[in-house]
């Protein structure tokens, strides 16, 4: 049976909102938490951009739910070094219940530090050799590595969990899926596709599991849900690569101005039908996801989530 978790936005939310939602996503049945990293919001009218190792951080002390990163590039702006102490401390401060999930990431938020934003084939080799480098430092061995891309000198972690994190990839295209089933201990993806999921599982993937998440906006009018997907999030309906490619939360409100009230409508389930949003999420099951994470567009939370612990939840496990 498919499990079902909440999707944390860092966009969003402050952090201490963040950690009430935890807390409300854990009293209303949803079973394990996602947490996006960026530096930049997608756009200045999101608001937030926490750093999110401490949010996890204060997660521990709050709820008893398992979290990722959904997803973290170890690629430019944090060396993956970093990212695996990083990682290595969240792991022990939740109890082992810690995943790490990564992918190629944004130039939004990798170009902050002035270097060159590579093309997408140099990201996953990048992408490679990183998870080499967090891996070796997860044994808690003393760890030099002089690669292509990365060096590494005379580094060790002193805080590791019981067992290494797993590592979940993020991919979108088939190249990236088999990139993912070669060197990931699972997938994430963002679209019920089940032909990717079936080229990584076909490709090495396996029975390794495979998260996927989606956005809806929950609200009792269904047009003024419409409404608020749309001013928070139309730049998930640009098209192409143009999410991985503009610099700036400015280029992003710019190019979302493309983006109709209609296409959102569209492509995120708003309203309160619950037959809508179970479609929504059954979708993701159907085609062979073992966790589905569903976040809520915008500032009703509460109602959200009493309206998924009544109406939604139940019928998803029934």
């Amino acid at each position: 049976m498919a499990g079902f978790g909440y999707f944390l936005s860092c966009e969003e939310h402050t952090p201490a909102e963040l950690v009430d939602q935890a807390r409300m996503a854990e009293q209303a049945g949803f079973e394990s938490l996602w947490i996006s990293d960026h530096y930049h919001p997608w756009h200045d009218g999101q608001g937030q951009s926490p750093f999110v190792w401490s949010v996890i951080g204060a997660l521990s002390q709050a709820v008893s739910l398992p979290v990722e990163t959904a997803v973290t590039s170890p690629l430019v702006r944090t060396h993956p070094a970093v990212i695996a102490q990083a990682a290595a401390t969240s792991a022990v401060q939740l109890g082992g219940r810690f995943r790490l999930g990564v992918g190629t990431g944004e130039a939004l938020n990798e170009h902050i530090l002035g270097t060159v934003w590579p093309e997408a084939p140099v990201r996953l080799e990048m992408l490679e050799e990183a998870l080499q480098i967090i891996r070796q430092l997860f044994t808690g061995e003393q760890t030099s590595h002089h690669g292509r891309h990365y060096t590494v000198e005379n580094a060790r972690l002193y805080t590791l969990p019981d067992e290494p994190v797993p590592i979940d990839v993020s991919a979108f295209g088939p190249q990236a899926a088999e990139v993912a089933a070669r060197i990931g201990d699972g997938l994430i993806t963002m679209m019920p596709d089940e032909p990717l999921v079936e080229r990584f599982r076909r490709g090495g993937g396996g029975t390794k599991p495979v998260y996927g998440g989606l956005k809806v906006c929950w609200g009792t009018d269904e047009r003024a849900a419409v409404r608020t997907a749309h001013r928070l999030w139309a730049t998930e309906q640009l098209p192409g690569e143009l999410l991985q490619v503009l610099p700036t939360p400015a280029h992003f409100a710019q190019a979302s101005q493309l983006v109709t009230e209609e296409q959102v409508a569209q492509a995120v389930t708003c309203g309160d039908d619950p037959d809508a949003h179970v479609e929504a999420l059954s979708a993701f099951v159907d085609a062979g996801f073992d966790t589905v994470y569903v976040n809520q567009v915008g500032k009703d939370q509460q109602g959200f989530f009493d309206f998924y612990r009544t109406k939604v939840l139940p019928r998803l496990r029934d």
